[in-house]
């Protein structure tokens, strides 16, 4: 494999990974329904430790606008309230000693609205982000044809390859940004 063929398949792949990261940061926002995505990000002060919420109780979704959250320690109930006041989900917490029920309220236009502004936020630094693996590829392609390892012809073709790859990876965050709007839109 040459270096050039190891470098357009570092760019892919990194790209690739950027765009995963961006629908785990998506799935975060909240929209109408509710989604066990909403709370991985949370971590809970449990025993002084900050702990991701899967790791110490159950997430399902019974209905389609209820969490519940069942801790397998209950002595953790609390510091999973207190947590998720604090977070910026908007959602109060209300427990009966064994579980913990999240009721997600309907979102009111404006609020909408700014999720919306969050998305497009969002997107825009992982369209961002593949474009610096693009710039880093093409910078790692210079050092090589300053270094006579490339010819520059082989430069150019791997430079036009890695603007491919950013025009797709770029389509798919942008696709992945509509998705997430259309969900949000939806009443």
């Amino acid at each position: 494999m040459t270096t050039s063929q190891s470098l357009r398949d570092d760019a892919k792949d990194r790209m690739s990974k950027t765009v995963e990261s961006l629908k785990r940061d998506l799935s975060t926002v909240r929209t109408g329904r509710a989604s066990p995505n909403l709370l991985d990000s949370l971590k809970v002060e449990y025993y002084g430790t900050p702990t991701p919420l899967n790791q110490i109780a159950s997430v399902a979704v019974p209905e389609p606008r209820m969490i519940t959250i069942q801790p397998w320690d209950r002595q953790a109930i609390g510091p999973i309230e207190k947590a998720i006041q604090k977070s910026d989900l908007g959602l109060n917490p209300s427990s009966d000693g064994v579980l913990i029920r999240l009721v997600l309220p309907q979102l009111t236009e404006d609020r909408r609205k700014e999720l919306v502004k969050v998305v497009h936020k969002k997107v825009e630094d992982g369209r961002i982000a593949v474009r610096n693996v693009r710039r880093d590829c093409i910078e790692s392609l210079r050092r090589q044809l300053k270094n006579k390892e490339i010819t520059e012809d082989e430069e150019r073709r791997v430079q036009e390859d890695l603007q491919k790859l950013t025009d797709r990876f770029v389509g798919e965050v942008d696709h992945v940004g509509k998705e997430k709007e259309t969900e949000l839109l939806e009443v």
